[in-house]
């Protein structure tokens, strides 16, 4: 325990022997920080009594005035004590009492300081929340990301970008769910406990049910049962969930993220790739008012149409390998291994087919370099094997992937829905298995039986 701790303990035990309760139910407050700094000429001119209710940022004494801010969720203000205002005794107190953390419940009017700054002369206040530990003194020094990012509470208290971020985010998705509603989408919930996971690359988290002595699955993927309600008779679904994959953490991975997926009938990945195009503007223009997103020294464009662009031809574009390469495997092997990095040459002896090895030559050669919103689409069978073959090359599936700032933002594609072929693709899922790959798509034996009944054409976002 810190010497800090300790002293805020003993004025916690000094407030409770006074009679006073430091910890009540409830608190009372006629406006929020923001309205108040909004309404504050009005407030000033008719001397009007507000409460204000909020945490303690700064504590300045200076004789018998102190100023402080008081900080609420939406906005901070100046707030001023005076010893004549509040009573040799309760102004007093403020000092052997309240520390900067603490909730108090403030009630005064509005006056202009000397200095030109809008404040509220307190004439009354009470202590609702003491705080036991002082806030970081110096936040914005600390280097480690990982602290911030485990005391999540005290990044928010301290730093209002990440607080304004959590906003946006949860703009974004009333944007979405606003935009799907309007055309005529369910918004549906599915199983996160599963007995077959499926629907995406990715090793899963497994648990144990008592009552059925059954191992279980955290979803890596709502995919497989969104298509299920296809199968019942729904036609457009989507769900906002969180789902869950045991893998590594980097910038691009959490073992634990939220997902938006979408099954749409009697349309193909065509039209997926331009209602996503639609989802991502209508967000962002709903979220903050532009299609253009600043991060860090790079202005994206999420604006429509994105650039779009065949798989194999991203390779050759912007990775270097031609083409005409990918009909010979092991001469190909041996082109793409020598652009690899040692560490990614590690993994070439799991790849057994010309498809997985252009979509490996993909993620490594590729993808960091898109860096504006992209569609790349026509994914090799091997790699794709719940997407629907193109008619035009059958080396290759109706999907595609958008990638921005380098990373994948979408993987989505026209879904198959012949029973025959999807058995086909899932024998060949498993000896990829077999052969060493650890996140090969299951056999999920109660799915085929569902589209067996039949599956309406569709594309999956």
């Amino acid at each position: 325990m810190i010497q800090e701790e300790r002293d805020r303990l003993d004025r916690l035990a000094s407030i409770i022997a006074k009679g006073i309760e430091p910890y009540p139910t409830k608190a009372q407050r006629s406006h929020l920080v923001s309205l108040f700094v909004d309404e504050f000429d009005q407030h000033e001119t008719n001397q009007d009594e507000v409460t204000l209710v909020g945490r303690l940022r700064l504590f300045r004494k200076h004789g018998g005035l102190t100023f402080a801010q008081l900080q609420d969720e939406s906005g901070t203000v100046q707030i001023a004590f005076k010893r004549d205002d509040l009573g040799e005794d309760a102004y007093k107190d403020l000092h052997t009492m309240v520390d900067v953390a603490d909730f108090i419940e403030v009630t005064g009017t509005a006056f202009v300081t000397k200095k030109g700054e809008n404040t509220l002369g307190v004439k009354a206040y009470k202590l609702i929340t003491k705080a036991t530990l002082p806030l970081p003194e110096k936040w914005h020094g600390i280097s480690d990301k990982e602290t911030r990012f485990r005391k999540r509470y005290l990044d928010l208290i301290m730093n209002d970008d990440v607080k304004e971020r959590m906003r946006a985010r949860s703009r974004i998705i009333t944007a979405i769910r606003g935009l799907l509603d309007g055309k005529g989408f369910l918004e549906v919930e599915t199983p996160t406990l599963q007995p077959i996971y499926g629907g995406g690359f990715a090793r899963p988290f497994v648990t144990h049910h008592n009552s059925l002595d059954a191992d279980f699955f955290l979803r890596i993927s709502d995919e497989m049962y969104l298509k299920r309600l296809l199968v019942g008779g729904f036609e457009n679904v989507y769900e906002i969930t969180k789902v869950f994959r045991n893998e590594g953490i980097d910038k691009d991975h959490n073992p634990e993220f939220t997902m938006f997926e979408a099954q749409i009938a009697y349309q193909d990945y065509l039209y997926g790739m331009d209602i996503f195009e639609e989802i991502f503007e209508y967000a962002s223009l709903e979220a903050s008012g532009t299609t253009q997103v600043q991060h860090e020294d790079v202005l994206v464009e999420l604006k429509r149409p994105w650039k779009r662009i065949r798989l194999i031809d991203a390779v050759e574009e912007i990775g270097g390998i031609e083409a005409s390469v990918w009909d010979d495997f092991a001469n190909a092997k041996e082109i793409v291994s020598a652009k690899l990095t040692d560490k990614a040459r590690k993994e070439l002896p799991r790849i057994q087919s010309a498809g997985e090895l252009m979509a490996f030559a993909f993620e490594e050669l590729v993808e960091e370099k898109l860096i504006q919103p992209t569609m790349v689409y026509d994914y090799p069978v091997e790699v794709s094997p719940l997407a629907k073959k193109s008619s035009d090359d059958h080396r290759f599936t109706e999907r595609f992937e958008a990638f921005a700032l380098g990373s994948e933002i979408g993987n989505n594609y026209s879904e198959l829905n012949n029973p025959v072929e999807l058995e086909k693709r899932f024998i060949h899922e498993k000896d990829k298995e077999k052969a060493g790959f650890d996140e090969a798509h299951q056999t999920d034996y109660d799915y085929l039986e569902a589209i067996k009944h039949g599956m309406p054409p569709a594309c999956g976002l």
